[in-house]
């Protein structure tokens, strides 16, 4: 058999009756009128098959089932509120959505969510890490804010910092000219595949592209286990690599913008987090 739902809008005028012993001062209390409170109240017995009221010279006062249901009442009640203020308290303010470049979500931005998070608990930032080449175009639709990556002096969304371009490989591998020189890039899009390929070319280096993933720490391992050579920014340079240079015959890079774009329409969140994130990352601009 089925147990009987306990509605808690017929638990509430159930209380309102017996705390007044009147239909009609509860009615009062809960804003409604006497035919739908005393409709509640047959609901409510029919529900739990017993009688909950009598009437005597006090007025209308719980049966012996009534007084036992008036505590459990209560405390279902209180159950209920607590459950929800508890939901409630853990609603986020807002939700921001953050797309960045791999080697920025890994080191730069996690310190500065934290230092934010401290500040605004109930925020909730969603970040994406990948290419950013087409982020900003789809800001307001799929972003609130991206920090991207542009050649120097191109680009719009305001300038956080200059990023050196460096070609990086383990401590232990020696470049020569002689060889096939193998390579570990990002996928089509990424600004530093395209600068390695053009850079090798124009300086007429034989190289192989060895090894393509859209992750930093993929391509940061082939290297550090010296099956390749990759190109990484000066600014996030992993502990792991060395930076290679013209000493090891190896042409140089351009430099890079980072630049933080924010979609037009934000919410007050979104505008703290912006500013705070230009703060944590901005330097005076290097000049070449």
């Amino acid at each position: 058999m089925t147990a009987p739902d306990l509605d808690p809008d017929l638990l509430k005028a159930f209380l309102a009756v017996a705390e007044h012993r009147s239909f009609t001062r509860a009615a009062s209390q809960l804003n409604r009128t006497q035919s739908a409170v005393s409709v509640q109240i047959r609901r409510l017995e029919e529900r739990l098959e017993t009688k909950l009221f009598q009437r005597n010279r006090a007025g209308v006062v719980p049966t012996a089932a009534g007084h036992d249901l008036r505590a459990y009442a209560q405390r279902i009640l209180a159950l209920h509120a607590e459950a929800v203020g508890a939901l409630r308290a853990r609603k986020p303010e807002a939700v921001i959505r953050l797309g960045v470049m791999d080697d920025y979500g890994t080191i730069v931005i996690p310190p500065l969510l934290a230092s934010f998070a401290s500040e605004r608990p109930t925020v909730r930032v969603e970040i994406e890490t990948g290419l950013t080449a087409t982020m900003p175009a789809r800001l307001g639709e799929t972003y609130d804010l991206v920090i991207a990556m542009h050649p120097q002096g191109r680009g719009d969304g305001e300038l956080l910092r200059r990023e050196q371009a460096v070609w990086a490989a383990a401590a232990a591998c020696r470049a020569t000219a002689e060889d096939t020189m193998p390579v570990a890039l990002y996928p089509p899009g990424c600004l530093f595949r395209q600068w390695a390929a053009e850079a090798l070319d124009r300086a007429g280096r034989s190289w192989r592209l060895a090894f393509v993933s859209r992750t930093l720490a993929a391509v940061e391992s082939i290297a550090a286990q010296g099956l390749a050579v990759t190109v990484v920014k000066a600014g996030t340079l992993p502990s792991r690599l060395r930076p290679l240079g013209a000493r090891d015959g190896l042409p140089p890079l351009p430099m890079a913008d980072i630049r933080l774009h924010r979609a037009r329409h934000l919410s007050r969140p979104a505008v703290l987090l912006a500013d705070h994130l230009q703060r944590g990352i901005s330097e005076p601009a290097t000049l070449c």
